[in-house]
């Protein structure tokens, strides 16, 4: 059993003014090319990209990538639903924990990844413990993304994620490991044309 990558890339960027899948980063890779591969370097098979507005583009973009492309019809409700689509498509593979990260996150790279799935397990990520992993980044305290959640937890979050507020409100109610990043990355997403001002990334 391993770990699962997970990119929620179905949000249509309403307050940036388009979808953020496909926006090029200053290094000339695509958003949602970068994030896989923060995901893939680090070792998280299978990595599943879920998509919504604009997923007939993005799926077309991956189509020779090597990811699962995960249809969200209800993207439209929020995040959370994203997320649920995610974790359904991970539920019948056999890996502990899943890898959950956005699409607009330009300097969080495969190095935060892998720092959080070695927290999410003292015996590795094919450990029984991994299943129970709950696991969030945070940048000079401020807490981000990505998280790795455990198998265990993943029922709860489904019931709980709503809205935009994913897996917010289950960490809120449940004991999880915070893991300072902030040597690695900023962990800021882009939300706005002027988030894009440094967007060089790691």
């Amino acid at each position: 059993m391993s770990v699962a990558g997970l990119v929620l890339a179905a949000g249509a960027g309403r307050r940036f003014g388009a979808p953020k899948a496909l926006l090029t980063r200053a290094d000339g890779r695509r958003y949602v090319d970068h994030a896989v591969a923060s995901l893939r370097d680090a070792g998280c098979d299978p990595v599943v990209v879920v998509v919504g507005a604009a997923g007939e583009s993005v799926r077309e973009h991956l189509a020779a990538a090597p990811v699962r492309i995960v249809d969200c019809p209800t993207w439209a409700q929020g995040m959370g639903e994203s997320l649920r689509a995610g974790l359904a498509a991970l539920d019948d593979l056999a890996v502990n924990a899943a890898v959950v990260t956005l699409v607009d996150l330009p300097d969080v790279g495969s190095d935060v990844v892998v720092r959080l799935v070695a927290a999410s397990s003292a015996n590795g990520p094919s450990a029984p413990s991994a299943r129970s992993a709950l696991v969030r980044a945070a940048y000079g305290g401020r807490p981000g993304h990505p998280v790795v959640l455990g198998r265990d937890h993943w029922s709860g979050i489904r019931e709980m994620a709503e809205g935009d507020r994913g897996a917010r409100d289950y960490l809120a109610t449940h004991p999880h490991r915070t893991v300072e990043c902030g040597d690695l990355a900023t962990g800021r997403d882009v939300d706005t044309p002027q988030d894009l001002m440094d967007d060089s990334g790691a």
